[in-house]
């Protein structure tokens, strides 16, 4: 290896990549040794075969140039990984060697000859999702073919996500209107300027929160349409490679290797099916939703928001004064009750501590707006 001399940039990037592909051989095989399920453990050592494979590309091109690589020494980020792995297991660390393989397909895109070594660490980066989506599910091995083709391993529970979404809706229209309400009525405007600031901070409201939901869904929509063409692409230039992604991804939920393949070979050969299951496995993405109607979260986000937003201003048409601050504050109180004990039901927490809670917070909120308003109202009198 020479040495007293500055390296040119392409031979520089060639030890920082055989460094990375080195420390990334360590902690696979880390991983392979510290799992207790074979099937995954299986895995972590092809990954690493991978990995080892991609170094000694690495360590020829050195050769080549006349800059032998030295023994390699882990750095301490992967000393760091390797405890965790052997002391706290393979979900401990997953996040980030996910993080370290996407950096490695960064890496390598523009480098010359790299293009295979670039797909094979993006096709870790989908199988290592898998795995960690398998974690977080609490372990999901041990399942049949069949249910894996049929792809139902993300359980992304679209009603209990449209009951999240009402109830937000709901809730910000209720605190953002209450403690509009009630800031003006502590400056002591007058409960006709009450009622137009209500009714115009609802309409307001509700179509930010329209056109918000409508540019989140859509702007998800678009993000996961483009994603499945690029997996329809994949598929149809290089079936072999996302047969062996799919196997693997099967392989880490616990199917044994040779029925993970002869199933994957099996979905791969159907070409529309082989999209919906790899968007569904690899990419999280239901195909037949893409995440719902842009125009109905929106519609939908109005018309909760405005339901919310409408309960301050309703004791203002028929009362006045003090009076009518109080009675507004007693309906929000109520309906906060109502948000937060519907919100139980999607939570472990008891109905009367989830309803009590919204209701400290919201009515803390509408406080402070309310003597905020006050304080300003004396000023601008004085």
């Amino acid at each position: 290896m020479t040495s007293g001399r500055e390296l040119p940039a392409d031979l520089k990037s060639y030890r920082s990549f055989l460094k990375d592909e080195e420390n990334a051989v360590l902690i696979y095989t880390a991983l392979a040794d510290s799992e207790k399920d074979e099937n995954l453990a299986r895995v972590f050592r092809m990954l690493a075969g991978t990995e080892s494979r991609h170094a000694a590309e690495w360590r020829r091109r050195l050769e080549e140039a006349g800059e032998p690589a030295s023994k390699h020494r882990p750095d301490l980020k992967t000393r760091l990984l390797l405890f965790m792995a052997r002391r706290l297991g393979t979900a401990a660390v997953l996040p980030s060697v996910l993080a370290m393989e996407s950096a490695g397909t960064d890496g390598y895109s523009g480098v010359e000859g790299a293009e295979g070594m670039a797909a094979e660490e993006k096709s870790h980066g989908k199988v290592l999702r898998a795995m960690r989506a398998v974690a977080a599910d609490g372990g999901a091995r041990g399942v049949a073919g069949s249910t894996l083709a049929q792809a139902e391993g993300r359980h992304r529970g679209a009603g209990g996500n449209a009951l999240r979404a009402a109830v937000l809706g709901a809730n910000d229209g209720l605190v953002s209107n209450l403690s509009l309400v009630m800031g003006v009525a502590g400056a002591g405007l007058s409960t006709r300027s009450i009622i137009v600031t209500g009714f115009a901070g609802l309409l307001a409201g509700a179509i930010s929160m329209a056109l918000g939901e409508w540019l989140s869904v859509q702007s998800s929509r678009e993000l996961y349409t483009h994603q499945i063409d690029i997996e329809r692409a994949e598929i149809e230039s290089n079936p072999e490679e996302e047969a062996e992604e799919l196997a693997l991804i099967y392989q880490a939920r616990g199917i044994s290797e040779e029925r993970a393949r002869a199933l994957a070979s099996d979905i791969i050969a159907d070409g529309d099916a082989a999209v919906e299951t790899l968007a569904r496995e690899e990419l999280g993405i239901d195909p037949g939703e893409l995440g719902g109607s842009a125009w109905e979260a929106a519609i939908n986000s109005f018309f909760m928001f405005a339901v919310g937003a409408i309960i301050p201003v309703i004791a203002f048409l028929f009362l006045s004064g003090f009076t009518a601050v109080i009675t507004s504050v007693c309906f929000a109180m109520v309906g906060l009750f109502t948000i937060g004990a519907v919100t139980s039901l999607s939570t472990s927490r008891s109905l009367l501590f989830s309803g009590l809670r919204m209701v400290v917070f919201g009515v803390a909120a509408a406080a402070v707006t309310y003597f905020v308003g006050h304080l300003f109202g004396v000023a601008a009198a004085g």
